[in-house]
């Protein structure tokens, strides 16, 4: 009971600090909008043989892998402002605090996760116009999916932040791990037309099977594999990852 009471009030305290900057809402909204606007009508024909045979199917097919990068890429770049809280000390001050702290990484996380799901509702209500259709409770299902992407990759970054300790270090090591990760996820366009081995490397990325499981949700499939394959993996992930970068941050302020 104590680590639920103490991430809710290091979770509330974060919020307060996201809303008092409203500014974040525009920023993170606006690359994903010009992506849905820019991008996505040209994958009609790009879309045809995996199933796209209008704009609605276009839209079925790429806004799912659009929130699963947008988890994945976006979680990823969390450790940064970590950092920027350790160089002001706030973490610092935290040591004469009663507050667990895996709370206060739990609680910091969180924030993100509600972050994103904020940014998922709003592409999935602006992609409303185009075609996209998708039943309530599937989208519940998949922004769970979303959110446990989310958590497990704002936790990896806090983990390595803590790691490698500054700025000029944590980003490439970040990109060096987005990077493929993105690309064997099959976030832009499906893998369905891939080479043979290109698939099979896929199969071994988590974050492929997460993008699988949101495009089965979104089509109105809720009992394919996919789905509940990618709901297993990411919660045994999210918890090995929370787990690990709460050791890390534990003894950082021990």
């Amino acid at each position: 009971m104590k680590l639920l009471r103490d991430t809710w009030l290091v979770f509330q305290r974060q919020v307060l600090i996201m809303i008092r900057t409203p500014v974040w809402i525009a920023v993170g909204i606006l690359q994903p909008l010009c992506y849905l606007l820019l991008f996505a009508p040209l994958l009609k024909s790009a879309l045809a043989t995996s199933g796209a045979h209008s704009y609605a199917d276009a839209y079925r097919i790429y806004v799912p892998g659009l929130l699963s990068a947008l988890a994945l890429m976006g979680g990823l770049f969390t450790g940064f402002a970590l950092l920027g809280e350790l160089r002001a000390g706030i973490v610092e001050r935290s040591r004469v605090t009663p507050v667990s702290r895996v709370a206060l990484l739990l609680g910091r996380a969180l924030r993100e996760v509600v972050a994103l799901l904020i940014q998922a509702l709003l592409v999935t209500l602006l992609a409303l116009p185009f075609g996209l259709t998708v039943r309530p409770l599937y989208l519940l299902l998949a922004f769970l999916l979303l959110g446990l992407t989310a958590l497990m990759a704002s936790s990896v970054s806090y983990g390595l932040a803590l790691l490698v300790g500054g700025d000029a270090a944590l980003g490439p090591v970040v990109n060096t791990i987005a990077q493929p990760l993105a690309l064997l996820s099959g976030t832009l366009l499906p893998l369905a037309l891939a080479p043979h081995w290109l698939r099979t490397a896929a199969d071994w990325n988590p974050c492929y099977w997460a993008v699988e499981g949101m495009r089965a949700l979104f089509a109105g499939d809720a009992g394919a594999p996919a789905v509940w394959r990618a709901l297993a993996l990411m919660a045994g992930l999210t918890a090995l990852a929370v787990a690990w970068s709460a050791r890390l941050f534990a003894r950082r302020i021990r």
